[in-house]
């Protein structure tokens, strides 16, 4: 799977440089791992050699987004599988609780965006739309996980929706503390179509998702991604 996307041209509106997404199987490498290496030593944690990679036969998918020649973001996505999820390492018991409940899981990871991006709330947004339409859309996951430094866990409740679900714990593969998040990915799809393609609103709604895309642009992504959009209408 890989797909290419062009300039969104509401960005032009704004005055923003033209945002061009990418995503598709492949490691994490490039100006994409050297972003995520830069915002990691800006945060104070360490990125060991077992990288949030994105393999087919691992069932992981990059995000990335441009401004011009310039990388200013990168989000991954890791589908469920025989191998199982990085946050197993730290909350097997949490997410074995959800499996055995027949919930198709996603893990969202290796999460970076450019602080001299133009508009990071808008390339947040945009970048997280992707990856959740590669897990639920595509690949049909139910629910998605995240390990965050508790620092983050505020953020990610208020503008994304995801809710903690542990207390914090030492993650070794950053050296420093994580806590599980997770959302249903159907609140996601809910907020998206209410939200989605509304940028008047965000003061209103209090989250990110008014600067999703609108239901047209998400039809055109989920063509390219080889989505059948009448498939998910039930």
């Amino acid at each position: 799977m890989n797909a290419r996307f062009p300039p969104l041209p509401d960005l032009h509106a704004c005055g923003a440089l033209p945002l061009e997404l990418n995503s598709g199987f492949g490691p994490l490498h490039g100006d994409a791992l050297g972003l995520l290496e830069r915002r990691y030593v800006d945060r104070g944690l360490a990125l060991g050699h077992e990288r949030f990679g994105s393999r087919p036969d691992d069932g992981a998918v990059v995000c990335t987004a441009l401004e011009g020649d310039r990388t200013v973001g990168t989000l991954s996505v890791r589908l469920d599988g025989a191998a199982g999820l990085r946050a197993d390492l730290l909350f097997a018991a949490e997410l074995g609780a959800w499996r055995a409940a027949g919930t198709r899981l996603c893990e969202f990871g290796s999460l970076a965006v450019d602080e001299h991006s133009r508009d990071r709330k808008r390339l947040l947004a945009q970048l997280f739309h992707l990856a959740y339409l590669h897990a639920h859309r595509r690949a049909r996951c139910q629910r998605g996980v995240i390990e965050v430094h508790p620092r983050h866990v505020a953020f990610y409740r208020r503008w994304l929706g995801w809710l903690p679900h542990s207390t914090a714990r030492h993650n070794p593969r950053v050296d420093a503390p994580a806590v599980l998040m997770s959302i249903e990915l159907a609140t996601v799809r809910a907020q998206i179509a209410r939200w989605g393609g509304r940028p008047e609103l965000l003061a209103q709604a209090r989250c990110l998702y008014p600067l999703a895309w609108d239901v047209t642009t998400e039809a055109a992504v989920l063509a390219r991604l080889g989505v059948e959009g009448q498939h998910w209408l039930a």
